[in-house]
């Protein structure tokens, strides 16, 4: 029988071998505890607490394999390869992985190799899995993004509450719920739907003594940033809406020789995000300007600076992100820059994006459609997407078109590929009918055949670069000459270059037009709402920022936090000291008011101005023009 004392001893050990950290955080020891002894817990921590932790840890001291839902295969993915690098067996399951792939995950799990097993909510309810899972020893269920399952959380996804069922058959198996924002209301609905029997609830404040919030409403965010970065020697994210945006402005910081900045989205290659991401985390001074996933899952302690050059959709994405910074407690900056005609713009977008019941319908018909899907049909080939020739087909706006796909995705109907990726073939005759092929045909298919072994069984991923070079021919006439042969029936071909689509239920056009047009009803006006709490955020100027997210959150009596720029606004006189500091700030060369204030910690500009009139009446400064100051 193990003693307390031993499994603390253990569970120090593996803290230290694996994390190489010599001490919990605050909660983190408990909540472990809790899971190991078997309870249905709760473990509400704000970003950058170490929920990981509490499932993964808890996962290598217990025997068999944890089961972890999460809602995003990007972060499952980074999360299991951030396993992996701790020397930690863990797999994940995704819908684009083949039979070949799946049965290979399965079998690590069942031998017991497997300790953390990443699946999405919707796979608990597939019959492959459910079957194979009959024969694995499942220590654990741990749930991430617990707030998913909440009609009122900001990324409802109904497919959460097939937790319990999967708990149902695996009766007494443990369940530990993690979420970084869940609102008492969101709680609440957690523990009744996963059916938690008397739960052990960890909740810690959301309080972030260590970051400054500033919100800043800026006619030029270019030139605002390029000040903040210019005086800026640490590691930072400046989030952005959409890729345009995050390019756009990397290429202007970088035209103004800030060399240190590059920018991270969803449309780079695989390599390429790796190299930037790598070059970020080992680096003390990298800024990335990056669209809105970047982050999840990355565990780097000393970011110092988070600029949010659009924004966010909601006050739970907003604390999430600037929850990014600090995290090793240090004093950090949180800054967020809006105007009016950009708050405009994205209301008039948000209606753009939400189509009306007709609109909702035509466009999955037409995508059915296009790829010749009959109703109760469910086809395993991979297709091209041409986002384009649904939108002109159906005469809905692409913005619509995107969102209902995304709508589709998220509740596994089906699986949508945006990335830029390796591109996939699978050889669609037998070897023995290539001879009655024309020469040119059978000789490129036994080509292909010697260099990428595997496709006459299974789909097999592959890059038209490395081939190209591999056999000799340009890549492009590569892709050209396997299209033929797709066309004439011989292959089943994917470019990773561009989307593709997988179909993951049988069509069922009575569910598109009642539940499923209901829910995604319902998901559109919960993103409404969130906006409305966002706008009056970012307008209102008498409240305390940091007070005003933990009212959000439910902290009911906490104090003004003293530092965010709207308490600033309310402190006495600045200190004697700022007026020989801005003198001495003068010596270096002559700057603006907002120039000014960056090096002076981000002191509020209207105070820098105060005292810039006083060093003007007593002759000590000079406007060179009506912004810059100099020394007289």
């Amino acid at each position: 029988m193990v003693t307390p004392n031993d499994l603390k001893q253990l569970k120090t050990l593996t803290l230290s071998h694996f994390w190489g950290h010599d001490a919990f955080r605050e909660n983190q020891e408990a909540i472990i505890d809790a899971v190991i002894a078997g309870h249905d817990t709760v473990a509400l921590l704000p970003t950058g607490a170490g929920k990981s932790l509490c499932y993964q840890l808890p996962a290598l001291i217990l025997e068999g394999t944890c089961i972890v839902i999460s809602p995003l295969l990007a972060l499952m993915r980074d999360q299991v390869m951030q396993l992996r690098n701790r020397g930690i067996e863990a797999e994940f399951i995704s819908s684009d992985m083949d039979e070949f792939e799946l049965e290979n995950v399965f079998s690590k799990c069942k031998e017991g190799l497997t300790k953390l097993l990443y699946v999405s909510p919707e796979r608990l309810t597939n019959p492959q899995f459910l079957q194979n899972m009959q024969e694995v020893q499942v220590s654990f269920i741990a749930v991430d993004e617990a707030h998913c399952i909440s009609e009122w959380g900001q990324d409802f996804r109904p497919s959460y509450q097939n937790i319990k069922n999967f708990r149902t058959d695996h009766s007494g198996l443990a369940c530990l719920a993690l979420t970084a924002t869940a609102t008492p209301k969101v709680l609440q609905e957690i523990i009744q739907k996963l059916e938690f029997r008397q739960p052990k609830i960890f909740q810690k404040s959301f309080k972030r003594d260590n970051i400054k919030i500033y919100i800043d409403q800026v006619g030029d965010k270019y030139q605002r940033i390029f000040d903040l970065l210019r005086y800026n020697k640490n590691t930072g994210i400046i989030y952005t809406r959409t890729r345009k945006e995050a390019e756009d402005l990397t290429r202007f910081l970088k035209q103004n020789r800030l060399e240190n900045v590059d920018y991270f989205h969803a449309g780079l290659t695989t390599a390429e995000k790796k190299q930037r991401q790598k070059k970020w985390i080992s680096g003390n001074d990298q800024v990335l300007v990056a669209t809105n996933a970047f982050g999840m899952g990355i565990d780097k302690d000393n970011v110092r600076l988070i600029i949010h050059y659009s924004v966010p959709a909601s006050l739970e994405n907003y604390y999430q992100e600037i929850g990014r910074a600090g995290r090793d407690g240090a004093l950090s900056y949180a800054f967020m820059l809006w105007n009016e005609q950009e708050l405009d713009q994205y209301n008039q977008l948000l209606q753009y994006q939400i189509p009306n019941r007709k609109e909702f319908c035509d466009v999955i018909t037409y995508l059915y459609s296009v790829f010749q899907i009959a109703d109760a049909d469910l086809p395993e080939k991979t297709f091209q997407l041409q986002i384009e020739k649904l939108t002109r087909l159906s005469r809905t706006s692409s913005g619509k078109v995107k969102n209902i796909l995304n709508f589709l995705h998220n509740q596994e109907l089906v699986y949508v590929n945006n990335n830029k990726s390796l591109s996939a073939l699978q050889l669609n005759i037998k070897p023995e009918e290539m001879d009655l092929l024309p020469k040119k045909d059978s000789y490129f298919i036994e080509l292909l055949l010697r260099n990428l072994p595997g496709i006459a069984i299974h789909r097999v991923l592959f890059s038209e670069h490395n081939l190209g070079l591999k056999i000799g021919a340009d890549a492009l006439l590569l892709k050209e000459r396997i299209r033929e042969l797709q066309a004439q029936g011989h292959l089943e071909y994917t470019d990773g270059a561009l989307a593709s689509i997988n179909f993951l239920k049988p069509r069922d056009d009575r569910s598109v037009k009642g539940r499923y047009w209901q829910l995604f009803q319902q998901i559109q006006q919960n993103k409404l709402q969130k906006w409305e709490e966002m706008k009056f955020f970012v307008h209102q100027k008498t409240h305390c920022r940091m007070r005003l997210i933990l009212a959000y959150f439910g902290e009911k009596n906490s104090k003004n936090c003293g530092q965010c720029n709207t308490c600033e606004a309310r402190t006495p006189a600045a200190p004697a000291s700022i007026p020989d500091e801005i003198l001495n700030i003068l010596r270096n060369g002559a700057g603006t008011a907002d120039e000014i204030s960056i090096q002076l910690n981000f002191i509020p500009r209207e105070k820098v101005l105060e005292n810039l009139i006083l060093l003007l009446d007593a002759g000590k400064v000079k406007m060179l023009n009506f912004r810059t100051y100099a020394l007289a």
